[in-house]
């Protein structure tokens, strides 16, 4: 048989412009002589719809797509990720054969972690279900439930399917494609079954789906591999009886195939018979991406869907002669355009020769807008108004944030003037430690790189200059020491452990959760574990509004780690 899997970027609550893509997809697949076209989960929706799935009229809605969508599956069959509204909600993969909506599979595994909260909006289902094209019976499932070791894809094997399938939104983070391959052919091993694997691409707020769809035997040996971060529509052949061939060698599996008959049979659905097309097709085998490009692909992808789908043309990022500024400026102009770029460059008394000179030649090297906006006048007016009220106290801290907050309200203006999205440019390392201004340079309506920590920004620098071969950050920018210049002669390391330290700690503490004395015996000096777990449990109600942005590792500030602000706890 023919599987075609339509790897596409929806948009959450577009139910209209959803289907318009699916309908699409289903006239190449037809064009393409597919026997069986598979959709990511809750296309019809897109994910995460989140609490639109509360509202009775959304699902009803949502309902009537899939109705207009099945109508147009004539020909051969079509497995769509939708919600089911059953007595309760169900995440389901509804089965479309010949124009009409013949069965659902429902999801049996509702993750509940890091990003996911499906126990708040679905109910589980324990229901099997086959489908049967030709003499090949198929096992559907839905996203989760194909990281479970063993049921339900070990037991729809064990009833005789030969091919599993799989309608997922797999959110992304660095590895994370290397990590699902592994998995899903060790499935295939394990169930000695075809895997087939269709899973949603683009960027949805916070999360990026990165596509990377898959067609594994029942070796475990990709068949066919679909791109990372892009959409298309992969289409491979299928000879299941080679999945019915290593079973009948295999002797171990007859216990479980005795215990499994004791129970009853799901129910099967027919599809119908394959069109055994004879024209061949030579599978995409898309190559995976790593390291640096990948990271760079995903922020890229993340930031050019929120753009497009929150209805912004223009991106405007403060730009300081600083790496982080530099490399948000270079990501964005990638991502949606240099013409739809707009640099500002706010410098103060403190702002050096080196740092003004460099933020106008980034603006240069990228072919970006650039304007030049001096705030001393403001921060002298704003000192002045303050300086009854500030009588008596040393200079420190707040007047150096008044520079940052200036700067913020600065750029909000040409935001809220022109309609420009304004990208926050902090890294993680610097919101973990709250070394960041509120109202400042936190300020905006996306944080591109909150999830990258300081020495990856360098290294990410360095890649984008040697991947276009030229300098899109003058070396200067990335060679100078990292400073906020908001007094003189600041150094960020006058404040902060040296980064490749501090980043090595923040990983440990935050995203691996080792406690003080782990850290401890991890051999890190005690003086920095205690500043750097005081300032990162301090700034917990800064992280709570800083602006979204692209989820780049596996715990990620937002969704993916959740602490109280108020509380008193030991680490």
């Amino acid at each position: 048989m023919r599987v075609a899997l339509a790897q596409i970027n929806t948009l959450v609550g577009d139910l209209d412009g959803n289907r318009a893509r699916i309908l699409e997809r289903l006239d190449e697949a037809r064009t393409a002589g597919a026997d069986l076209v598979l959709f990511p989960e809750l296309v019809v929706t897109g994910y995460p719809p989140e609490d639109l799935l509360l509202r009775p009229d959304f699902l009803r809605a949502a309902h009537e797509s899939l109705e207009l969508i099945a109508k147009q599956t004539r020909g051969f069959a079509c497995l769509v990720g939708a919600p089911q509204l059953a007595r309760d909600l169900f995440n389901a993969c509804a089965v479309c054969v010949d124009g009409a909506l013949v069965g659902v599979y429902r999801k049996r595994y509702l993750p509940n972690y890091g990003v996911f909260d499906e126990h708040r909006y679905f109910q589980p289902s324990r229901e099997l279900l086959l489908l049967r094209l030709g003499e090949t019976l198929i096992g559907p499932t839905v996203c989760e439930d194909i990281w479970q070791p063993g049921a339900p894809a070990t037991e729809l094997a064990l009833a005789g399917a030969t091919v599993i399938t799989n309608v997922s939104a797999s959110p992304f983070h660095l590895g994370k494609g290397r990590e699902r391959e592994e998995m899903l052919a060790t499935r295939a091993r394990d169930n000695a079954c075809w895997v087939v694997f269709a899973n949603a691409v683009g960027g949805q707020d916070e999360l990026v789906f990165d596509g990377h769809s898959l067609v594994i035997d029942q070796d475990g040996e990709i068949v066919a591999r679909a791109p990372a971060f892009e959409e298309t529509l992969l289409v491979a052949d299928i000879d299941a009886s080679t999945a019915l061939a290593r079973r009948l060698r295999d002797a171990r599996r007859r216990g479980l195939v005795r215990e499994r008959s004791t129970l009853p049979d799901p129910p099967v659905i027919e599809l119908g018979e394959p069109k055994h097309s004879e024209r061949s097709i030579t599978p995409m085998r898309a190559t995976t991406l790593a390291g640096p490009e990948e990271a760079r692909a995903a922020l890229e992808l993340g930031l050019r869907d929120y753009v497009v789908k929150n209805g912004f043309t223009t991106v405007l990022i403060g730009i300081s002669g600083g790496i982080d500024s530099a490399l948000t400026a270079a990501l964005a102009v990638e991502a949606v355009g240099a013409e739809h770029v707009v640099l500002v460059s706010m410098p103060s008394k403190y702002s050096s020769k080196g740092t003004r000179s460099d933020a106008r030649r980034v603006a240069e090297n990228l072919g970006t807008r650039f304007f030049e906006i001096p705030i001393e006048p403001i921060v002298s007016a704003v000192d002045g108004a303050l300086h009854d009220a500030f009588a008596d106290t040393e200079v420190g801290l707040a007047e150096e944030n008044v520079q940052a907050r200036i700067r913020g309200v600065v750029l909000m203006a040409l935001s809220n003037k022109f309609g420009w999205l304004l990208v926050a440019t902090g890294n993680k390392s610097e919101y973990a430690v709250g070394y960041a201004t509120l109202y400042g340079d936190m300020a905006g309506g996306f944080a591109l790189i909150k999830d990258v920590f300081k020495t990856d920004v360098f290294r990410l620098a360095r890649y984008l200059n040697e991947r276009a071969g030229r300098e899109l950050i003058p070396a200067s920018v990335i060679d100078r020491p990292p400073t906020a210049e908001l007094r003189a002669d600041q150094r960020d390391e006058d404040s902060l452990p040296p980064y490749p330290i501090l980043d090595d700690v923040l990983e440990a503490y935050i995203e691996l959760d080792r406690s003080r004395e782990e850290l401890a015996r991890d051999g890190f000096a005690a003086d920095v574990v205690e500043q750097t777990l005081a300032l990162v449990d301090r700034a917990e109600y800064k992280r709570r509004q800083s602006p979204p942005g692209v989820k780049l590792r596996p715990k990620a500030f937002g969704r993916d780690r959740r602490l109280p602000i108020t509380s008193r706890r030991s680490a």
